[in-house]
Parts: C-alpha cells; sequence; structure tokens
C-alpha cells in the first residue's frame, strides 16, 4: 500500500484565513464546528498534510455554504496562498529576474519552476502547462472532491501570474468533473 499523497498547509491554512475573512472569527469557528472541522480552530497545521484533509474540508464546506459563496472564498483562499509564496517561498531575486521580461517568457520560466514542485499542490494529481499565444494551466485532481475546488488554484495562478507575469493577466478557466476526476483547464491572456 502506497503512502498517502500530501500537499502543503497553506491549503487548510488559507481556507480558514479566508472563511474568517468573509464571516468574522467567530461565526468561521462555528461554520467549521458544524462541517466538522472544530479541530482546525486554533490547531492549523504547520506541515505538509494529507490531500484529503483539504478536499474533505472543501466537500464539507460545500454543505453549508452555496456554491458561488464557495467558489469564491476558495478564490480568496489561492490567492492568500500565492501571497504566501511571493513573500516566502519564491526567491526575491528569481521575482526581480522575471518581472522585466516579455510575459511570454517570464510565463514560461515561471511554470517551469512551479512545476518542479507541482506535488505540493497537487497530491496525487497532475499538473501540466503549455505555452504559445493562448497559454493553457491544467491540474487533475484525482483525489475525490467537487469541481469547485479549482477555485483554489484558479485564484493562486492568476495572483502569481498578475504579480509575476503581467499585471494585465485574465484567466479562463474551465472546471471539469469526469469519470471521477476533476480537470481544470486555466486558459490564460498574458
Amino acid at each position: 500500500m502506497t503512502a498517502p499523497a500530501k500537499i502543503g498547509p497553506n491549503s487548510i491554512i488559507q481556507t480558514v484565513a479566508a472563511l474568517e475573512a468573509k464571516y468574522g472569527k467567530a461565526e468561521a469557528d462555528a461554520r467549521l464546528t458544524v462541517a466538522g472541522h472544530g479541530h482546525l480552530i486554533g490547531n492549523l497545521p504547520s506541515e505538509m498534510v494529507e490531500e484529503k484533509t483539504f478536499h474533505t474540508l472543501v466537500t464539507s464546506l460545500d454543505k453549508d455554504l452555496d456554491n458561488s459563496v464557495l467558489a469564491e472564498l476558495l478564490k480568496d483562499s489561492g490567492q492568500r496562498t500565492a501571497a504566501y509564496l511571493l513573500k516566502v517561498r519564491i526567491p526575491g531575486f528569481f521575482q526581480k529576474l522575471l518581472k522585466p521580461l516579455p510575459p511570454s517568457l517570464a510565463f514560461k520560466l515561471l511554470l517551469f519552476a512551479i512545476s518542479k514542485n507541482a506535488w505540493t499542490f497537487v497530491g496525487s494529481g497532475n499538473f501540466s502547462y503549455t505555452s504559445g499565444k493562448k497559454p493553457v494551466i491544467t491540474v487533475k485532481v484525482t483525489h475525490p472532491t467537487i469541481p469547485v475546488v479549482g477555485n483554489f488554484y484558479l485564484g493562486t495562478f492568476t495572483k502569481l501570474l498578475k504579480e509575476l507575469v503581467n499585471p494585465n493577466t485574465k484567466i479562463d478557466a474551465s472546471i471539469i468533473g469526469e469519470s471521477g476526476d476533476i480537470t481544470c483547464r486555466y486558459t490564460c491572456y498574458i
């Protein structure tokens, strides 16, 4: 039996932060408790977590929140995760290298770097990208979850691309559940 795939703790940390930003601490704690995740209150992870922890949280919140509200919450969580990456994980020299480059080259370099650590956010899933006139980032989620989870990745990629590639970046997302997997395709206009 293989060990469960793990992902970074920011998937949990920033989703709880987005919940608190939207509803305030007391109501966020109440919603986490009702969703069966009261154990996260004051006890957020600081190390890699099993991917099921994030997907179970998303699925549980889906029972309490309207789909559009959860989508916005997950986009916010993704943006918060990107802010963390920009502050702590993506070296400053690399950020300074990317910003003055033509967007297509900056995109290629950034996505190449992301691909080397993609396991930290896709877990057992897959990550790929294409370059060209309309580059596409694809995240295939293979752990059982619901399509709204694709908004987490949308928020993350949008913020990273706007900060490091082109501030006018726009992304069209196609998030489709098929055969038990979820395929998230993000067509990027950089």
